[in-house]
C-alpha cells in the first residue's frame, strides 16, 4: 500500500485523545498516510491536538540537534502508536480484565519517566482554584508523556467496551463510542456514514431494477 506523509488534516474523530493518537496513521481513500513521519510532523500533530504550547514546539526546534532528537521520538510515537492499536484492536469492545495489565509493561515504562507535576492556579473563568499540568518539555523525549497519560486513562477511566473500529470499508480509524446509546458506526457521517448510505441506496435500487 501506498503510504504518504502529507497533506491531509490530521483526522480527531476518536473522542478520545489516545484514540486520536491511534488515528495518526489512516488510510483514507486507500492510500496510507502518516502524520507522524518525522519529529516537525510529531510536532505538529502535537499542537493540532492541543497538547504543546507553539513556543515550547519552536523552543524544541531550536535546540541543538533538535531535529535528530525530534526525529528520533518520533520514531518511538510510531511504535508506540503502533502497538497500542494493536492493543485496542485485540480488546475493543468489551472490558478490559486483570490479564490485560501484563500487555502494558513498555507503557508503563513510558509513564514513569514523566517530568511533569501538577500545581494549584487561580481559574479566572471559574473565578476559584484549580489543579494545573505543567509540562516542562525540558527534552523532546518528553513529548510522548502526554500521549501516555492519555492512553493510561483511557485504559483506566473509560469503558473500553466502547472503544470501536469504524465499519467503514477500508477505513482504520477508531473511536470512542461515548453515544447515549452507544450505537456509533462510522468515524465521521460526513465522511464513512455518507458513503455506506449511498452504497446501500444503489444496492437498493440495483435490486429493484434487477
Amino acid at each position: 500500500m501506498t503510504t504518504t506523509a502529507v497533506p491531509l488534516p490530521a483526522p480527531f474523530v476518536g473522542d478520545h485523545l489516545a484514540l486520536d493518537f491511534v488515528n495518526s496513521t489512516a488510510t483514507p481513500d486507500g492510500v496510507r498516510v502518516e502524520w507522524l513521519a518525522d519529529g516537525a510532523a510529531l510536532l505538529q500533530w502535537l499542537l493540532a491536538a492541543k497538547q504543546i504550547a507553539p513556543a515550547d514546539a519552536e523552543r524544541l526546534r531550536a535546540t541543538k540537534g533538535g531535529a535528530a532528537a525530534l526525529d528520533a521520538v518520533a520514531q518511538r510515537a510510531r511504535e508506540l502508536r503502533d502497538g497500542f492499536r494493536h492493543f485496542a484492536e485485540r480488546h475493543a469492545g468489551r472490558p478490559l480484565d486483570v490479564e490485560a495489565a501484563a500487555e502494558l509493561d513498555s507503557l508503563n515504562r513510558l509513564l514513569a519517566q514523566d517530568q511533569s507535576h501538577v500545581e494549584v492556579a487561580a481559574d479566572p473563568e471559574g473565578g476559584g482554584l484549580r489543579l494545573r499540568r505543567v509540562e516542562p518539555f525540558s527534552a523532546p523525549d518528553q513529548l510522548l508523556q502526554p500521549i501516555a497519560r492519555a492512553m493510561a486513562g483511557l485504559l483506566c477511566d473509560e469503558r473500553f467496551e466502547w472503544v470501536r473500529a469504524c465499519e467503514g470499508h477500508a477505513c482504520t480509524l477508531m473511536f470512542l463510542d461515548r453515544t447515549k446509546t452507544h450505537s456509533r458506526r462510522w468515524c465521521s457521517m460526513a465522511s464513512c456514514g455518507n458513503r455506506a448510505k449511498a452504497a446501500a441506496h444503489r444496492a437498493r435500487r440495483n435490486l429493484s431494477s434487477s
